[in-house]
């Protein structure tokens, strides 16, 4: 059900491929997924405007490109002015703001959080081919699709390690991408670790996010607690947080990284 509501949210935005749009050319993001997928497919001279969070080092490694452009709320009104002929958003809960854009003769594009791999090589696609750059998209999902297709064989017994504790699903996307670097995510209840299961039971390999290491915070101190570290006990090693946000195609350079950090 999950898949075909999602299916039917692209296919109302989108007009039939029978009367395919030409290629937008000013085109606007409204979240920071979206940016990414934007920043790393379109032409640049396609894009208009994305969200104030992706012209932020702490929540993107793509912050430089966007800062290019001229930042938004991430509403349809911050964008209006500027004319887009395509806006880009992500996550639903958007039905009012999809009327007033129908209304106003904009172009929008909502697409679903991605679930899974093959959710993430859709919204490739999907995007790309909104953009009217399927060669770009497809120079993606070919590179995603070489990392399916080479995952290691065996995969270490790995907890991916957040502030305060915070983990991923063991079958959720985030794993499925730990999985191409050789790592199998422990499941843990709640999505939560504690400092005594790290101390009673450490994995093999703990996946500590960076994200936003410098901030001062009650999260960013339980992850320097000795215990957090497992200094000895498990081989710690750092991911770069703001890749998992979106656990889109920037995961793509990180898995390759962590392959060959994993091999040393």
């Amino acid at each position: 059900m999950r898949a075909f509501a999602c299916a039917l949210a692209i296919s109302l935005a989108l007009p039939p491929a029978a009367e395919a749009a030409p290629a937008p050319r000013r085109v606007a993001s409204l979240n920071l997924c979206t940016d990414e997928l934007l920043l790393l497919l379109a032409h640049p001279a396609q894009i208009v405007s994305v969200t104030h969070l992706a012209r932020q080092e702490a929540e993107t490694p793509l912050w430089q490109q966007a800062r290019r452009y001229r930042r938004n709320d991430g509403t349809l009104l911050s964008v209006t002015a500027l004319r887009p002929d395509l806006v880009l958003t992500m996550g639903g809960g958007a039905r009012d703001r999809l009327r007033i854009a129908a209304r106003l003769g904009i172009r929008t594009l909502e697409l679903p959080f991605a679930q899974s791999l093959e959710d993430v090589e859709r919204s490739i696609r999907t995007v790309a081919g909104a953009l009217g750059r399927v060669g770009a998209g497809e120079q993606l999902v070919r590179r995603l699709q070489r990392l399916r297709r080479t995952a290691p064989a065996a995969a270490a017994d790995a907890i991916w390690l957040g502030g305060g504790g915070r983990t991923v699903p063991a079958g959720g996307v985030e794993a499925q991408w730990m999985r191409l670097a050789g790592l199998a995510q422990r499941r843990m209840q709640g999505d939560r670790v504690s400092l005594e299961q790290l101390a009673l039971r450490p994995p093999r390999v703990l996946l500590r996010s960076d994200y936003r290491r410098g901030q001062y915070s009650a999260a960013q101190r339980w992850l320097h607690h000795p215990l957090a570290r497992a200094t000895g006990r498990s081989r710690n090693v750092a991911t770069d947080g703001r890749r998992w946000t979106c656990v889109g195609p920037l995961l793509i350079d990180e898995v390759e990284r962590l392959r060959g950090v994993l091999a040393r």
